[in-house]
């Protein structure tokens, strides 16, 4: 291959990446043992990773509880062979399943219909701004900056590419969009509004109000979501033009990031630019229930340039087991699931606030919540960690103005005692640190 391509030696091809980059030894990996001795070894590791921890961790990937049916169904066979069935009208199981977790998607968005998904919330995002701009034939973007950071970093690679220009829209001091600045952003060019409810911070917006300020210049709102179980709670966005939604919390494992399964919805007015595929019901000629692909808008289906995405797969495994989990849920069984998460997280969120400083107070939130601390959270989570404690997402990497800070999140799996002994360790943590400040006479009185 060195040969063909025209150059000397596997480190002349590496050689456009810096050597700081480069390895230059051996990777640190056992040597010579047996199969079973393998097996044996990454049961070992697999153990050191996490069992027997609390995670306090969310940010767009959520510790949710996994019906066992889920695994059961997932993998019988007729899914899990059909995983991405070309010719899907042969596959009746695969297409109705996705045609009922269409349904209900679109009934938990408030949105006319939904796709067959998306890999997965980031890309739905991105996909959501490049069908506002189809739709729209303006050619800017208005990104609230409480949007997911990585969820903009994708979104950045796309709209790079698509020469779609983003524009940032600050919070206000409750968390939420500020929507003098939001007003001022949008333009006549402008051709779709993203925001994330609840955002990253937690915080949920004022959904009616934006879409307001969007509608009225003539853009599109589309509404993100990260953490799916908020709509059991949370009025859902029907004011919103589009909705983009990770699915991960609806029995998805977490899987060390995916595969996770995204979610497009919107109104039916849109349908026709929404990209992916649709299944739809219909019957045959002796009058029998059956499922059809209705849209299909991929490369593989029309010609390239009426295409409206080359995404090359619907994600049809993994939106089985969000299906199952809303099936097995149902409307009251999510709501008692919404209602949980949102107790645990005020019920830590109050006790945070008794020893540190809870941010972004003035807006209600889902089970998510900001907490700044006197000490570095990187400091605070390695002595967490000693108590099998894994805490919260120090925010500093994403937003360098939030020094101190840590995005704390709790779902039906965060224990009362975890918390408890979460908080007593930040609050030895605040007092070390008090007490280390203050001057000597302080410290007697």
């Amino acid at each position: 291959m060195l040969q063909a391509i025209g150059i000397r030696s596997v480190d002349e091809l590496f050689s456009p990446i810096p050597a700081e980059f480069r390895l230059t030894r051996d990777l640190a990996i056992p040597r010579q043992m047996a199969e079973s001795e393998i097996v044996d070894w990454f049961k070992q590791r697999a153990k050191e990773n996490g069992e027997g921890y609390t995670s306090f961790l969310g940010a767009g990937a959520y510790s949710h509880y996994r019906p066992v049916v889920i695994d059961a169904l997932v993998q019988r066979g007729e899914f899990l062979t059909s995983y991405t069935p070309y010719q899907a009208e042969f596959a009746q199981g695969t297409l109705q399943a996705i045609f009922e977790f269409q349904t209900m998607i679109s009934e938990l968005t408030g949105m006319d219909l939904a796709n067959a998904s998306m890999y997965d919330g980031s890309t739905g995002a991105a996909e959501a701004v490049m069908m506002a701009v189809r739709i729209t034939g303006r050619h800017s973007g208005v990104i609230a900056r409480s949007l997911h950071p990585e969820y903009r970093e994708v979104l950045d690679t796309y709209a790079t590419h698509q020469a779609i220009p983003l524009r940032m829209v600050s919070s206000t001091d409750s968390g939420q969009v500020d929507l003098k600045e939001l007003e001022t952003a949008v333009g006549d060019d402008t051709a779709c509004v993203l925001i994330q409810s609840p955002n990253f911070f937690g915080t949920i917006e004022d959904i009616e109000a934006i879409a307001e300020i969007a509608h009225k210049r003539g853009a599109l709102l589309i509404v993100s979501i990260a953490e799916a179980v908020s709509l059991g709670i949370v009025e859902p966005p029907r004011a919103a033009d589009i909705v983009a939604m990770e699915a991960q919390s609806f029995g998805v494992p977490l899987g060390f990031g995916g595969p996770y399964c995204g979610v497009l919805a919107t109104k039916e007015k849109f349908v026709r630019q929404m990209p992916g595929r649709l299944a739809g019901q219909t019957v045959d000629k002796n009058g029998k229930r059956g499922f059809v692909l209705t849209l299909a808008t991929r490369e593989q289906h029309i010609r390239r340039e009426k295409a409206t995405s080359n995404i090359c797969t619907n994600q049809a495994l993994v939106a089985l087991m969000v299906n199952i989990f809303m099936t097995v849920y149902g409307k009251v069984g999510l709501r008692e699931l919404a209602k949980q998460n949102l107790a645990k997280a005020a019920y830590a969120a109050g006790q945070f606030s008794k020893h540190a400083k809870v941010l972004f107070q003035g807006a209600p939130r889902f089970n998510e919540f900001v907490v700044e601390t006197s000490e570095d959270p990187y400091a605070i989570n390695s002595r967490l960690l000693g108590h099998k404690i894994v805490g919260g997402l120090p925010l500093k990497k994403f937003y360098p103005e939030l020094g101190h800070v840590a995005l704390w999140c709790c779902t039906e799996l965060t224990t009362r005692s975890m918390i408890d002994t979460a908080v007593g360790l930040v609050a030895e943590s605040e007092h070390s640190v008090l007490s280390k400040d203050a001057e000597p006479e302080e410290v007697v009185r």
